[in-house]
């Protein structure tokens, strides 16, 4: 699977695949520049939720997605599938979340539609935890 969404500048050849760590969260790709797609069982064959988790910076710099908070409603995602296809979501809306009150079953959880959800860290960094305090979660509908 791939994804590319012009209006930010990503366009990623090869997701990685993340599952659950070892705490219960989402995995996030090791690779502050690549794209993971959590799997939730969601298939290609199937409607369901598909969840991208990229990172926002790095002690280097801006990583993959730096830029995810510039989406705007109508904005084109395109997702490479497997079978050599692709699904094209259109941006729905975005929202600012706490990471303790991160609406979970929302994000990831099924869903009767196509939907994709894109994820990254926002917010106040905070120093002690070495993590945002925040999470921005970009919600896109098949087109």
């Amino acid at each position: 699977m791939s994804v590319r969404a012009d209006a930010i500048g990503v366009d990623e050849p090869e997701l990685l695949g993340l599952g659950v760590a070892d705490d219960g969260s989402a995995e996030v790709p090791q690779d502050y520049d690549r794209v993971g797609r959590f799997d939730n069982g969601a298939t290609q064959d199937r409607s369901g939720a598909t969840v991208l988790l990229g990172h926002v910076d790095s002690r280097s710099g801006p990583a993959v997605f730096y830029r995810l908070r510039d989406l705007r409603a109508g904005d084109v995602i395109e997702v490479g599938l497997s079978d050599g296809t692709s699904a094209r979501y259109a941006v729905a809306r975005t929202e600012q979340v706490a990471k303790d009150r991160f609406p979970t079953f929302a994000v990831f959880g099924a869903s009767a539609d196509d939907v994709l959800r894109l994820v990254t860290c926002a917010g106040e960094f905070d120093r002690g935890a070495r993590s945002y305090t925040d999470n921005l979660v970009v919600h896109a509908a098949r087109v």
